[in-house]
C-alpha cells in the first residue's frame, strides 16, 4: 500500500498518463451523451407522439444493458467486417468513447426525462398562459432542471469511469493508447503489479467519492433554489 501511495505522490508518469485518458475518454462520452441524452430525455417528457411509450420503456431498459454486450457490438460496427470498419476506429480511444456514450446516453436521458415531465406537471399550465407550445417549453424546462441535469451527467460519468468491459473490448487495452484504469487494474493485477493497481484503485475510489460529492453539493443548491 505505502508503494501505492508513493506513485500517486511521486507523479509517475504512467499511471497519471492512464488516470489522464481515463478521465479523457470518460468526460468526452459523457458530453457526447449529454448532446444526444438531454434532448431525447426532454422530447420524451413533453412530447406526444406514436410509440412514445415504447421509447421510454426502451430507454429505461437500455440503463441495465450489459457492458461486454455493448463492446461487442460496436466491435462489429468498426472491425474491418462491419459497416463502419473504413474509419479504422478499432483499438482506439475514439472507438472507447463511442462505447461509453451508448452506455452513458440511456442513463442522462432516463434522468433527464424524470426531472423535466416533474417540472412539466408543476408548471404546464404557466407556461401555457404564456402561449408556449410544447416543445417551445423545453429550452425553460431544461434550465429550470439543469441542477437536476449536472447531477444525471454525474451519474452518467460514475459509470463511464468505472466501466470495464466494452472499453476492453473495443480498446484492446494497448500501452499508452488505449490503456485506462480500469483495463489496467485488472491487467496489472493478473500481472502481479499490485503497487499500480492499488494506486489507480484509489484513485478511482476518490473520484467516486468526489463525484458523489459534488451531487450532494448540487442537490443542496437545488433544494435552495426551490425555496427561494
Amino acid at each position: 500500500m505505502s508503494q501505492a501511495f508513493h506513485l500517486i505522490l511521486s507523479g509517475d508518469t504512467a499511471l497519471w498518463a492512464i488516470v489522464g485518458l481515463s478521465l479523457q475518454v470518460s468526460i468526452l462520452a459523457v458530453l457526447c451523451a449529454a448532446v444526444m441524452g438531454f434532448p431525447l430525455g426532454a422530447a420524451l417528457s413533453v412530447g406526444k407522439f406514436p410509440g412514445r411509450s415504447a421509447v421510454i420503456v426502451l430507454v429505461n431498459a437500455l440503463m441495465g444493458m450489459p457492458p461486454v454486450v455493448v463492446g461487442l457490438v460496436v466491435y462489429l460496427l468498426l472491425s474491418n467486417a462491419g459497416p463502419f470498419g473504413v474509419l479504422g476506429l478499432l483499438y482506439s480511444p475514439s472507438a472507447m468513447i463511442i462505447a461509453q456514450t451508448i452506455l452513458v446516453m440511456p442513463v442522462v436521458a432516463a434522468l433527464c426525462r424524470q426531472s423535466i415531465a416533474l417540472l412539466y406537471e408543476e408548471y404546464r399550465d404557466q407556461l401555457i398562459s404564456l402561449g408556449l407550445s410544447p416543445w417551445q417549453m423545453v429550452p425553460v424546462l431544461l434550465w429550470e432542471a439543469r441542477y437536476a441535469l449536472m447531477t444525471a451527467g454525474l451519474a452518467g460519468f460514475g459509470r463511464a469511469i468505472a466501466e470495464v468491459g466494452a472499453v476492453m473490448i473495443v480498446g484492446g487495452n494497448i500501452n499508452h493508447v488505449t490503456r485506462v484504469m480500469t483495463t489496467a487494474i485488472a491487467l496489472e493485477t493478473s500481472k502481479g503489479n499490485l503497487s499500480l493497481a492499488l494506486a489507480l484503485g484509489v484513485i478511482l475510489v476518490l473520484m467516486a467519492l468526489g463525484v458523489n460529492a459534488v451531487v450532494a453539493v448540487i442537490g443542496g443548491r437545488r433544494r435552495e433554489a426551490m425555496h427561494v
